[in-house]
């Protein structure tokens, strides 16, 4: 089974730690010790009321993980997925096997059993996928090759784990009587018999809701309401509470609304109440004292299947993953990921000491050990493995360094339908030609809300129509760039992807399509407010536009930030588009100007160049100077006899003089578009005083900030490039000025 995808419901690992450590510290190994806070914090019957609220927020946490879990992504796991996967189980499984029959002898009489040897030994072999979902989504490797390696094995790993303990509870039963056996089994035929009935009656409530529309409260308060029920059956039938809730939960259809609208309802109540009170209860049951007083040679067996388990689990998965070809490094940190434990494996614990599996010492030992190695492997795994190092290259790919006549592979990024008009309007005027053609990669992004699959899809291997309720603009977007594309077809690729995705993870969706694409450009559109404020919260998440800052951090290539000042459906009909660049030196403004140099050729479009000077070469670096000044000579050599083309040069004192500047250009003429680079490279004195006003300057630049949002500067759009920031070098890194 896999999850349906992110939502914003997660608890964070590191917070699962945290809680639990807090319930410890609140327990009878700290605090619940001492008399006088046992009668103030938990008076009376407190820890009932406690205890029954963290069963409820048990109950509410696995039905939501049953909801985003999807069963189909078995289905398209490859084989190198399923032969880890397979070492990773049955490798520990056999091995804690062996110590437990060397040392049953020296086990108490319920430990001992075959059912509870079982059941711990599959609890160390098997990998939860909830747990390592919400690992990898914290750490940002959902999207990476390691991420999505260890997601298909715990999926694989999973369902082994279900089905096998599904066999050690029904000999749990038995070891009662055969009766027990029987009523467990005709129980278990029971609840799956009831599967397509209450799968139907979802479906029902999804056809009852509007398409737009959110699902009726009274069918989601029912539905959490079930949770409780299908718990309570399933408890009573011997299944344990938290299966019914989780079975409940893969019943839940995929896609809109019905699963997004219980994720959002839910997840408020489920992290702030319910799953702190959780937390507290199982805090509740350690008490480290107990070991004391259990003693090494009650505890000894028990150490020493979990120390077995958790070294052979490192092992085994390791060297499968190298056998079948995976590097030593992601080898290492597969392992340790798939090692990590987390909230699933607590709730098996209690679990364990309802069924008398376990008694409160060796509860205590099994919530040490959790939280011993959660807190030595994540920050391992932190430092071993870094998400973006794969999309950072030592080679060039640039606009600049594209030679003429090439394909030049642009790579747009759309949030939604809103995004179109900008877009389509600037590649309106790019003006490919048969002697320089583009490749159009046009990547559709959706934030995972709710069960969805996390997929990434090129569109010319899937119809529109299998995606419509995953992604609602897919059609609008498609026909407006095949329109656009209608006339081009000998100079225009056009290649569609779509992919949902978690914000946290979004840019190393684009940063990869842009790497496996060989993309030099991407072009991230940017909405305005109607409060003039930037609309990057919304749609790209963080205060500071942070996938933005993150796409700009990582990137293989040149990155363009299109920031929409004027709201127009189609460009106006007019003999000519007035285009400028604000050149102030560095990497940035000659990516700049080698953007605005490929359109200089489109018939419709008049380009003026300004490059801005420090008085006295004040501030002024050398070597990019002579870069600048080659690139600037190169470019105005090409377009001297070109009448549409202007250049000319303004000295500069100071960020006051360069605004004014910018004021009297803007009073002279309309310009539609104003290009300035980023900040790479650029002389501090020529903004000096401007980083004042600047609320977005972390992302946009000092610049293109004020551009952006100063109403002095009338234009349709303003565009921001950064150049690409090759590994290891950085901006000032040589490259010889070769033509534009």
């Amino acid at each position: 089974m896999g999850f349906k995808g992110g939502t914003k419901f997660r608890t964070s690992h590191r917070g699962t730690a945290a809680y639990q450590l807090g319930g410890v510290m609140m327990g009878p190994s700290l605090l619940a010790r001492h008399k006088s806070f046992t009668s103030l914090v938990f008076p009376f019957t407190s820890d009932f009321v406690l205890e029954n609220l963290g069963r409820m927020g048990l109950t509410l946490f696995l039905f939501v993980i049953g909801v985003k879990m999807d069963l189909g992504l078995l289905k398209r796991s490859g084989k190198k997925h399923l032969y880890i996967a397979l070492a990773s189980v049955f490798g520990p499984l056999l091995i804690v096997s062996i110590v437990a029959v060397l040392t049953r002898e020296s086990m108490d009489e319920e430990l001992a059993r075959v059912s509870s040897i079982g059941e711990i030994a599959l609890s160390l072999s098997v990998t939860t996928f909830p747990v390592h979902y919400t690992i990898l989504e914290e750490l940002n490797l959902l999207c990476s090759e390691v991420g999505n390696m260890a997601l298909s094995i715990a999926l694989i790993s999973d369902a082994i784990g279900i089905n096998f303990m599904v066999v050690f509870e029904a000999m749990k039963q038995g070891d009662g009587s055969a009766q027990s056996i029987i009523w467990y089994s005709i129980s278990c035929v029971v609840m799956a018999a009831f599967t397509p009935v209450i799968r139907r009656a979802m479906v029902w409530i999804i056809e009852q809701t509007q398409e737009g529309e959110a699902v009726d409260q009274f069918y989601v308060i029912a539905i959490l309401l079930g949770s409780f029920v299908a718990a309570f059956v399933t408890d009573m039938f011997g299944l344990g509470i938290a299966n019914g809730s989780f079975w409940l939960g893969l019943m839940m259809p995929d896609g809109r609304p019905l699963g997004s609208t219980l994720v959002q309802k839910s997840e408020t109540i489920i992290t702030e109440v319910f799953m702190p009170c959780s937390f507290v209860f199982m805090g509740l049951y350690t008490d480290f004292y107990a070991m004391k007083e259990a003693g090494w040679s009650a505890l000894r067996p028990l150490f020493g299947l979990v120390i077995s388990g958790y070294l052979s689990k490192f092992f085994c998965t390791m060297l499968a993953a190298k056998v079948v070809g995976v590097s030593w490094r992601d080898s290492l940190a597969i392992s340790l990921i798939l090692s990590l434990r987390g909230y699933v494996e607590l709730v098996l614990y209690v679990h364990w000491v309802d069924r008398n599996v376990i008694g409160l010492p060796g509860y205590s030992l099994m919530i040490l050990g959790t939280i011993v190695v959660v807190g030595i492997l994540t920050p391992l795994i932190s430092i071993l493995y870094d998400p973006s190092k794969p999309y950072m290259l030592k080679q060039r790919r640039t606009i600049q360094h594209s030679a003429q006549g090439d394909h030049l592979r642009i790579l747009v990024c759309i949030r939604g339908k809103t995004n179109l008009p900008s877009l389509v309007n600037l590649l309106q005027l790019f003006h490919p030609t048969v002697q320089n053609p583009f490749s159009l990669h046009a990547f559709y992004l959706v934030e995972l809300i709710g069960p969805a699959n996390p997929v990434f899809v090129e569109h010319q291997n899937q119809e529109l129509e299998d995606l419509s309720g995953r992604f609602p603009d897919l059609e609008i977007i498609h026909h407006a760039l095949k329109q656009y594309q209608e006339g081009r077809e000998e100079c225009v690729e056009l290649h569609l992807f779509s992919a949902a995705t978690v914000k946290p993870t979004m840019y190393q969706d684009v940063c990869k399509l842009a790497l496996i694409s060989k993309a030099v450009f991407i072009i991230l559109p940017l909405e305005k407010k109607l409060d003039g404020e930037m609309e990057t919260t919304e749609q790209w998440g963080g205060e500071s536009g942070s996938i933005v800052t993150q796409i700009l951090d990582n990137a293989p290539c040149s990155v363009g930030l299109l920031v929409e000042k004027a709201e127009r459906w189609q460009l106006p009909q007019i003999a000519s588009y007035n285009f400028i660049v604000l050149f102030l030196g560095g990497p940035d403004s000659r990516e700049a100007l080698a953007f605005s140099d490929r359109m200089s050729g489109n018939p419709c479009v008049s380009l003026t160049v300004v490059r801005f000077l420090a008085s006295n070469a004040e501030g002024d670096d050398e070597m990019q100077r002579k870069l600048d000044d080659g690139v600037v000579t190169s470019f105005w050599v090409k377009n001297e006899a070109n009448e549409r083309v202007n250049y000319r040069e303004v000295v500069i004192r100071n960020g006051a003089d360069t605004a004014s500047a910018i004021v009297g250009m803007a009073a002279e003429k309309y310009y539609h578009m104003w290009i300035v680079g980023r900040k790479q490279g650029i002389n501090p004195s020529l903004l000096e005083g401007l980083s004042t006003w600047s609320d977005h300057k972390e992302y946009m630049g000092i610049l293109g900030d004020y551009l952006s949002f100063s109403e002095s500067v009338n234009s349709d759009s303003v565009l921001v490039v950064q150049k690409q920031v090759l590994t290891g070098k950085g901006p000032n890194f040589f490259t010889p000025p070769g033509s534009i």
